[in-house]
């Protein structure tokens, strides 16, 4: 079996952007037909929801204008083939990479509808190759990121000298429904953001990066209601259980230490947390549990912060945090991610 590394990682940024202090006056007027004390409740769901800033394929007056799931698709659509080409041609050029030297390409995405996806615009956008493998993911949510690494590693494992990439765009902002006044609305209005990245795996014998050491999926049981969408005419409208950090902290010791024990690691060994942002409770219950630990996931937070939840993309922003840095040799991180299912998904890595 070939060793596979994570080469480089990659992010490329909306044309919009806006401070969430310059949202909440947007929100305000947005909500101005409910009850005040409803009113004041959102405003502080968003004052306290961890985002200080966050990107958009739309501006902000065209987030809060009433439009056809048919009218926000199509944005979604455009905007998602640009971020896709660029992302992927600037990993691609910061490697020195020749596009018709890829074998396998994994585009992920879950916030609208595109047939053909994604990968077959970036074939023909980029000049990749015919032959090239094409695996579109499109129903994972805030996990996919993660899962695509995961069919990756698997692939070029298996297919020694071989190149991969997984490209992450997500426009949450197009999914925002105008007319649900539901908490699982004003929860990812206040989180959400929209962004797209690219990483770019190896199996060739001369390969650098940390090198992925094992990988796996966690499903929860009876689950499926904790985390979606659902389609409707108006869009895709938010489904969000309030009760998702309580069950990750139930399974938490189910989802990390076996996971570890079958690659000869454990708690102790891992140096770094690649977290998966979801939101400040999500974030707040997983730092409780790692912090027992003597754990941080400081860069998790850094993310939320600075461009908030972007659901499959978010982690992979994490991911290139870690990439940055200079890491010593044996040091190794543990990739974790939750999304719909539900499920959990790890990669452990090794500098």
């Amino acid at each position: 079996m070939a060793e596979v590394r994570i080469a480089g990682v990659s992010k490329q940024l909306p044309k919009y952007s806006r401070d969430t202090l310059d949202i909440i006056p947007f929100v305000d007027l947005w909500l101005s037909g409910q009850e005040e004390r409803f009113r004041r409740k959102v405003i502080k769901i968003f004052e306290r929801a961890g985002v200080d800033r966050r990107y958009g394929i739309m501006d902000i007056e065209e987030v809060f204008t009433a439009t056809s799931f048919e009218e926000k698709n199509e944005i979604y659509a455009r905007e998602v083939k640009e971020l896709g080409e660029k992302v992927l041609q600037k990993s691609l050029s910061k490697l020195a990479w020749n596009s018709e030297s890829l074998d396998f390409i994994i585009t992920v995405s879950c916030t609208g509808i595109m047939i053909p996806s994604l990968d077959a615009y970036l074939v023909n956008a980029l000049g990749l190759r015919q032959d090239i493998v094409r695996l579109p993911v499109t129903e994972m949510g805030c996990a996919a990121g993660v899962s695509g690494l995961i069919y990756a590693a698997n692939f070029l494992r298996s297919n020694p000298g071989k190149r991969a990439a997984v490209i992450a765009v997500e426009s949450p902002t197009a999914t925002f429904q105008l007319d649900d006044f539901s908490m699982a609305n004003m929860v990812s209005a206040a989180i959400f953001g929209d962004g797209a990245s690219c990483v770019l795996l190896s199996s060739e014998k001369e390969a650098s990066g940390p090198r992925i050491l094992g990988e796996e999926m966690y499903h929860f049981s009876n689950a499926t209601h904790l985390m979606g969408f659902d389609l409707t005419n108006t869009g895709l409208k938010m489904i969000l259980d309030p009760t998702v950090p309580e069950v990750i902290a139930e399974h938490f010791p189910r989802i990390i230490h076996p996971f570890l024990a079958k690659f000869n690691s454990n708690l102790d060994k891992v140096n770094h947390l690649i977290f998966h942002p979801g939101g400040k409770k999500i974030v707040s219950t997983v730092e409780e549990l790692f912090g027992k630990l003597g754990k941080n996931i400081d860069d998790t937070r850094e993310v939320l912060k600075s461009y908030g939840n972007m659901s499959s993309v978010t982690v992979l922003y994490v991911l290139e945090r870690f990439l940055k840095k200079e890491l010593g040799a044996g040091e190794q991180g543990l990739i974790l991610s939750f999304g719909p299912g539900f499920s959990a998904q790890r990669v452990l890595l090794e500098w």
